[in-house]
């Protein structure tokens, strides 16, 4: 509830300083839509986990302008503005649902989550991502765009200074860093290697991270057709690869 409020209460000036707040903003969420596979005419199924303003989904509409985007997230007031943001677009639906609301029903070729996930505690990362391996298609492939733990503290500590200095250096208000750092006290990051493993654990195939800078890291993998069956506690029922 609480991670609801504070994004409730950002909505409107989310897009604004969302650019500050991410260094290497353009390299980030580019190497995301890097990372998608499918042909820029292919009418993939999208589906945008935390979609908040509908800033990624934005990025995708516009490369893939056949896409059918759905967006999910816990904030009715950042799905307002992502309404806003896709106005009188026919191709785009939402939904306010928390991320283990999943349903397992396999309809999406592409589920995409930027900046959310690393809210929910370990346990229920571990939880969703065998839901994003059944909601996704046969070829289907699962991209996060997210926050990563540093693998110790001194790290850790390296990471958050670098961060200020980046998010000051492009020009962040002081009043803007200070809500975004009570925003980061709920965040609940785990290392790179664990969610990679949590993911090859729960089925897919050609685990990969895509970019990494500091605490900023693109990572996903597919769900091919030879380890489509998983069972619920994301133990793969099938053998699966690991790029």
């Amino acid at each position: 509830m609480k991670v609801r409020e504070l994004f409730d209460q950002c909505a409107a000036m989310y897009d604004e300083d969302r650019r500050k707040l991410v260094p290497f903003f353009d390299e980030f969420y580019g190497s995301a839509i890097q990372a998608i596979p499918f042909s820029y005419t292919k009418n993939i199924r999208v589906l945008d986990l935390g979609a908040g303003t509908g800033l990624f989904a934005a990025m995708i509409a516009q490369a893939y302008p056949t896409a059918l985007l759905h967006l999910s997230d816990i904030s009715e007031a950042m799905l307002e503005q992502a309404q806003e943001r896709f106005v009188d677009n026919p191709r785009v639906t939402y939904s306010t649902q928390e991320h283990l609301q999943l349903s397992a029903t396999a309809e999406y070729d592409l589920i995409v989550s930027a900046l959310s996930i690393h809210h929910l505690e370990h346990s229920d990362k571990q939880a969703l991502f065998p839901k994003i391996f059944n909601a996704l298609s046969s070829g289907g492939v699962f991209i996060n765009a997210d926050q990563a733990l540093a693998p110790n503290p001194p790290s850790e500590d390296a990471y958050e200074k670098q961060w200020v200095e980046d998010v000051m250096a492009n020009g962040i208000s002081q009043e803007s860093l200070e809500a975004a750092q009570q925003r980061m006290r709920e965040d609940k990051n785990a290392l790179l290697m664990d969610q990679l493993r949590w993911l090859s654990n729960s089925g897919f195939c050609n685990v990969d991270c895509w970019y990494r800078r500091f605490r900023f890291v693109v990572y996903g993998g597919t769900k091919n057709e030879s380890n489509q069956s998983i069972h619920s506690d994301g133990n793969s029922a099938a053998l699966h690869s690991r790029r």
